[in-house]
């Protein structure tokens, strides 16, 4: 039989840290905040989708996996774009707003781009979580 869990466990990683950040946007704005959704906020789907292909990895082969080694090295690659890079982008995109708001007719750039480390942490968190609800799911369903 075919393990479909590395493939769905990184797509459900998304989903929940999709829905968790709607959630959380909805209730700090008070309105459905469907404009909100995108890059930035907690908790970070980059960081959840990488962290969650490391952790099924982990429980399905082990700490001595070759595979493991490489989910590990993407992960900090991600969260550390997330962290410095696109936060660069992001203050970068506030100063260019800042440029055009005596222009009315040329629309905003898009200022959230980073992520702070607790967002970072919030999205490895939810990847774990995310990964360790897959894999009891496929070892006690699909195994």
């Amino acid at each position: 039989m075919i393990d479909l869990s590395y493939l769905i466990t990184p797509f459900f990683a998304w989903l929940c840290a999709g829905c968790l950040k709607f959630a959380i946007n909805t209730i700090k704005a008070k309105r459905l905040a469907f404009d909100l959704i995108g890059y930035g906020g907690l908790p970070s789907n980059h960081s959840s989708i990488v962290s969650s292909a490391v952790f099924i990895i982990w429980f399905k082969e082990g700490l001595q996996s070759p595979a493991l080694v490489v989910a590990v090295a993407l992960a900090f690659i991600v969260m550390l774009d997330a962290n410095s890079l696109r936060q660069q982008v992001g203050k970068q995109a506030q100063a260019i707003n800042q440029l055009l708001n005596e222009q009315d007719d040329i629309p905003k750039v898009r200022e959230r781009m980073g992520h702070s480390r607790i967002e970072i942490l919030a999205g490895v968190f939810t990847g774990a979580l995310a990964a360790g609800l897959s894999f009891v799911f496929f070892e006690t369903f699909a195994g």
